[in-house]
């Protein structure tokens, strides 16, 4: 039974450590795709920003939906 305790425990130790070294000692690895940010555009209508690359275009103006685009841009009337 002293066998059985002693094998249990340096079990449990050696798993810490093996826990321990694996996530502090590591550095955080960064993805790619998060370090290169999308250029952004802002709604000529409702001044949301949003990809470019979702983006909406007619004459040189962005839009972040098809309603948006047809409405054209916000004239400052409520």
């Amino acid at each position: 039974m002293g066998l059985f305790r002693l094998l249990f425990w340096v079990a449990i130790i050696f798993a810490a450590i093996w826990i321990w070294r694996r996530f502090i000692s590591q550095p955080k690895r960064t993805r790619a795709a998060e370090d290169a940010a999308a250029p952004m555009v802002r709604c000529a209508h409702c001044g949301v920003h949003i990809p470019k690359a979702q983006a909406l275009s007619q004459d040189q103006q962005w839009y972040c939906s098809q309603a948006h685009l047809e409405q054209g841009p916000h004239t400052g009337e409520r």
